[in-house]
């Protein structure tokens, strides 16, 4: 069942377990937005959680996507028949999913991704639109933080205190950790993106990540935390 977070804020519950799913994030504040969708057999699920917070698709102003992953992406073209609204993604992952840029042939990840937008294809008709570092979109504000994507992007809300941060963190045992290496292009990067989004991003309260429970409380202390723990040597 949605769960509400904080006033304006749920976590969309998608029935599938960690490290497998991933959270959805719907947001009240005066328009209404979805952030990531889940993986292709759970929009129907996903369907149901959004009414369960008292709204419908055809209410939904926006969409917004961390990166392309199919947990994140995949339940797109079950919502696209009920959703008339844009869907934003980082640039780079948006040009990786059209194929006007391929990751690396012997990277793991970056075969993986060849592979799977071949097999998985999102609906022609879906307004799809790129993200760059500092876009304000509705009432949020795009940070380009690659590393676990190369269009990996974390959407800070401007006045609910509120980070969704996607895969630049996972949460276990109540703290933040890094995503593993197996799951990402480029460990260092996202090092940095740590560190770089604690040192830039305002502050926030609600921390939002796509694996784990959210942190309703402290996130930003939570993440400056991690952040420390990931200076060089």
């Amino acid at each position: 069942m949605a769960e509400q977070l904080a006033p304006g804020i749920y976590l969309l519950e998608l029935g599938v377990p960690a490290p497998l799913g991933a959270n959805a994030f719907l947001v009240e504040d005066g328009g209404l937005t979805l952030v990531d969708v889940g993986l292709p057999f759970t929009g129907r699920r996903l369907r149901r959680e959004i009414v369960a917070t008292g709204h419908t698709l055809s209410e939904i102003d926006r969409v917004l996507v961390t990166h392309y992953d199919l947990d994140h992406v995949g339940g797109l073209p079950q919502l696209h028949p009920f959703l008339d609204a844009p869907v934003y993604i980082g640039e780079v992952d948006l040009r990786l999913l059209s194929g006007s840029w391929d990751p690396p042939v012997l990277h793991h990840k970056g075969l993986f991704h060849r592979g799977a937008r071949r097999v998985f294809r999102l609906p022609e008709s879906m307004d799809l639109r790129p993200v760059h570092d500092g876009d304000r979109i509705g009432g949020f504000t795009a940070y380009h933080t690659p590393g676990h994507n190369p269009g990996h992007v974390v959407y800070v809300h401007d006045t609910l205190e509120a980070a969704l941060l996607g895969d630049l963190v996972w949460e276990e045992g109540g703290e933040l950790t890094t995503p593993e290496w197996y799951d990402s292009y480029d460990m260092a990067e996202m090092r940095s993106s740590v560190r770089r989004f604690a040192d830039s991003a305002p502050a926030f309260e609600l921390a939002c990540m796509a694996h784990g429970q959210p942190l309703t409380s402290d996130g930003a202390a939570a993440l400056d935390t991690l952040a420390a723990r990931l200076q060089p040597a």
